[in-house]
């Protein structure tokens, strides 16, 4: 599969020389199988970008999206595909406990917070409520799992048919509080289970270690909870991911260096950029 980072902020970042390397648009990924099958993770401003790569020839697209956060959906309804009648679109989502998931995208996709309403999109849409246990999405086996963040909050793994294995965990606090906890059983620690010996994790990593201490509950990881997590979920590769929008190019360079120097990890850590794509 070919993984390709187009939004890695927590919020919107100031565009500039400053934020030029890991940029600044809210979190959206793409991914795409060798047999075509498209996946769009999250809805941030990046998904605008995203949208016109595709070819002219795609007819399906499914968009998963991890929570209702709007730096998760902020970019929805500027997703082209979604004014194309040719094109099916499925969107996967969690619920709350008083609405389902049309209700609650219908919030945002409304006037006055926009001016196209959900119902009036001319492509052939879908919507499926997650989580849902393991799912076939073309070539892709999916699970979906609820993991600690504020609101309902899923994480996804998707494996392909070689049996590659992408994780996306974009907010997620894994343990509460800053004390280090590789030691506690893997099946214990929220997103535990899903992250299981991944060949790729994307993985919130808001704070700095002090940033941390005075945002404890807020459902973010500081990069040394997301190295201990890693760790404790023996992945492979790790994309440090959701990056604070005032961390500049200068802010994330030093943070990434000081927390993999201090955690030695033996997996290879790729801080996320924007435009940066792996393969699997």
């Amino acid at each position: 599969m070919e993984v390709t980072l187009w939004g890695t902020r927590g919020s919107l970042a100031t565009p500039g020389p400053e934020t030029a390397r890991y940029g600044g648009n809210t979190s959206c990924v793409g991914v795409r199988g060798p047999d075509g099958t498209v996946l769009v993770l999250d809805a941030g401003t990046g998904i605008r970008r995203l949208g016109t790569t595709l070819d002219s020839s795609v007819r399906r697209v499914h968009i998963l999206l991890t929570h209702l956060h709007m730096d998760h959906i902020q970019g929805l309804g500027f997703f082209g595909p979604l004014y194309r009648p040719d094109v099916e679109v499925s969107i996967w989502g969690p619920v709350s406990s008083k609405l389902g998931l049309r209700e609650r995208l219908m919030r945002y996709l409304s006037p006055p917070l926009f001016p196209v309403s959900l119902r009036e999109l001319p492509c052939q849409l879908t919507l499926h409520e997650v989580p849902c246990g393991e799912v076939d999405i073309g070539e892709f086996r999916v699970s979906s799992a609820l993991v600690c963040h504020p609101g309902p909050t899923v994480g996804y793994r998707i494996t392909d048919a070689k049996g590659s294995v992408l994780v996306y965990l974009p907010d997620h606090e894994p343990a509460l509080g800053p004390s280090p906890f590789p030691s506690l059983p893997r099946a214990w620690t929220s997103g535990g289970s899903l992250a299981a010996n991944a060949d790729l994790l994307i993985h919130d990593s808001q704070y700095g270690s002090h940033q941390y201490l005075t945002h404890v509950g807020w459902g973010h990881s500081s990069l040394k909870q997301t190295l201990d997590f890693a760790t404790l979920s023996e992945v492979k590769h790790l994309v440090p991911f959701h990056h604070d929008p005032s961390h500049t190019d200068v802010d994330l360079d030093r943070l990434m260096a000081e927390a993999i120097a201090e955690a030695k990890p033996t997996y290879r850590v790729t801080p996320g950029q924007e435009g940066t794509t792996f393969r699997l």
